[in-house]
């Protein structure tokens, strides 16, 4: 699974590429798509939590990454140059779910209190385990959206993705120290609120996937046959993750950083689409003269 900003060592077939493109070497252009689109998008999926907003969101990021690709200047690294204007614009992206109507910790937790918590035979429980673990990956990804914008990226980047934390202050455009204050104090708005709410971290706490996801099921609000989480998957977000980026962290912290890892990464979306639509555009052929 490839993570670029984790590759320091095709910074160079990037900058090909780039030269390349610029020439009007249509290949070269589909090339350096293909190597960044799939990053880009599973940070998309995490940050709008929504598969579709996340596509969208990522051919029109790349679309004005393109149009920008003349102004890069070959005298710093791709990747900073590249994910500085992809974080940019997710940062700008006024996109939120229709589906989505919190705005808190606060008011998340009182919609998930809200829901009923019925018992569950262990039968019950065997039969939806599959929807329980959709409730609980949309529960999670929920918990992100109650970060600002700034908050969640940084989370996404720093803890979920494991970007070391030079790469993320460079693409950030902040110190290295700073970033480290701002992803400690996303780690702990969310843990707080997990340490509090979430039956995965606590098991004091009440809060239990099957439970709600069998009300759910019952309201008619979750369907065994349209998850859009827990999908058919080979692949993690633990996939994208470098071994050689290790930070101390407590046990504990450890588990809250795991269950994001675990979650699927999303290998289903029609990604030869977007590229063919991206080195198709009448404006991108234009300006790279492509045939």
């Amino acid at each position: 699974m490839n993570n670029p900003l984790a590759q320091t060592n095709a910074d160079e077939q990037n900058k090909n590429w780039v030269k390349q493109a610029l020439q009007g070497d249509r290949e070269a252009l589909n090339q350096l798509i293909q190597f960044h689109q799939p990053f880009i998008y599973q940070v998309a999926w995490k940050m709008v939590h929504d598969p579709d907003d996340a596509l969208d969101l990522t051919q029109e990021v790349l679309i004005k990454v393109i149009t920008k690709l003349s102004q890069f200047n070959f005298q710093s690294a791709f990747r900073t140059w590249l994910y500085r204007i992809v974080v940019n614009e997710f940062l700008l992206s006024k996109r939120r779910s229709k589906h989505l109507s919190y705005t808190s910790f606060e008011e998340y937790g009182e919609q998930l209190d809200a829901i009923p918590n019925p018992d569950l035979s262990r039968e019950e429980e065997l039969e939806i385990e599959e929807l329980s673990k959709e409730m609980q990956i949309r529960c999670m990804s929920g918990m992100l959206m109650c970060l600002n914008r700034e908050q969640r990226l940084i989370y996404i980047l720093g803890d979920t993705f494991q970007v070391d934390h030079q790469t993320g202050a460079e693409i950030f455009d902040i110190s290295p120290q700073n970033f480290r204050v701002k992803l400690h104090r996303a780690r702990k708005d969310l843990y707080s609120y997990m340490q509090n709410k979430c039956g995965l971290i606590n098991k004091e706490n009440p809060c239990r996937c099957p439970k709600k996801a069998k009300a759910l099921k019952d309201m008619g609000m979750l369907d065994p046959q349209k998850m859009q989480f827990n999908i058919q998957t080979k692949t993690r977000i633990m996939d994208y993750v470098e071994g050689a980026y290790q930070q101390a962290r407590t046990s504990i912290e450890d588990k809250y950083q795991a269950l994001y890892q675990e979650h699927p990464a999303r290998d289903d979306f029609d990604s030869e689409t977007v590229v063919k639509e991206l080195v198709n555009d009448q404006e991108i052929r234009r300006l790279f003269n492509l045939n």
